[in-house]
């Protein structure tokens, strides 16, 4: 179990660097538009891969017996599915940096969610710079 637990947190950190590569090299379609549906397309994309990393990671940690969040005053509680739907719930929260405060990362969790909120912050970031780039460089 825990090799394949190790196994499924190494692709998914490995998924995670190729989005992100892959959006910083990324070029829109040349045309009309300055930012291709594509491009936008594949914002997405690496927001769900990383989404879906972090999850991974914490839901490891959690099978592994390393608490990474609690709801309310307790632990994160239930069946394996209703853990798996919290903690890609806190992802997703996370990564968007709405922090709805009902799920809260405790221990390790804290300093993973400092990291997945600072991604969550600069992929934005990273696609309008890319974008900007590939314009300077079409003008030149």
């Amino acid at each position: 179990m825990n090799v394949l637990l190790s196994l499924a947190l190494m692709m998914a950190t490995i998924g995670t660097l190729v989005s992100i590569l892959m959006l910083l090299r990324y070029r829109p379609i040349r045309g009309t538009h300055q930012v291709s549906l594509r491009h936008f397309a594949l914002l997405l994309l690496v927001y769900m891969t990383m989404i879906l990393s972090f999850s991974n990671l914490y839901l490891g940690l959690e099978m592994l017996g390393i608490e990474v969040l609690k709801e309310g005053n307790s632990h994160v509680e239930g069946t394996v599915n209703h853990l798996i739907v919290d903690i890609v719930y806190f992802s997703a929260v996370t990564m968007l940096s709405v922090g709805y405060g009902d799920l809260v990362p405790i221990g390790i969790g804290r300093f993973i969610a400092i990291v997945q909120a600072l991604c969550g912050f600069l992929l934005p970031a990273a696609f309008v710079v890319t974008s900007f780039l590939h314009v300077a460089n079409k003008e030149e």
